[in-house]
């Protein structure tokens, strides 16, 4: 099972439909929009990637492996930028 969990001091505000981040810390600056904000939100609730698919596919039409590639690539993507880990064993 993927866990991932946010990281860092990143601080975010919506602006349209989409959030603007920015990791004082990092000096790094996010924008996303769409279906990345609605990850990012859920983010809050779960640490569990399957479960971030499973209230995807709820709300967009998308077929499982194709919403759990976008969620990976996205996750990718927030990793590399610092604002997320991904987490290992049981203990974290």
């Amino acid at each position: 099972m993927a866990r991932v969990r946010k990281t860092g001091d990143w601080l975010s505000a919506q602006v349209g439909d989409g959030l603007v981040m920015m990791s004082p810390e990092q000096g790094n600056y996010l924008g996303i929009s769409g279906v990345g904000t609605r990850i990012w939100e859920l983010l809050d609730t779960t640490d569990d990637v399957e479960a971030i698919c499973d209230a995807l596919r709820e709300e967009y039409a998308v077929s499982p492996d194709q919403c759990r590639a976008d969620v990976d690539a996205f996750l990718a993507k927030l990793d590399a930028q610092g604002a997320i880990t991904y987490l290992t064993g049981a203990s974290d």
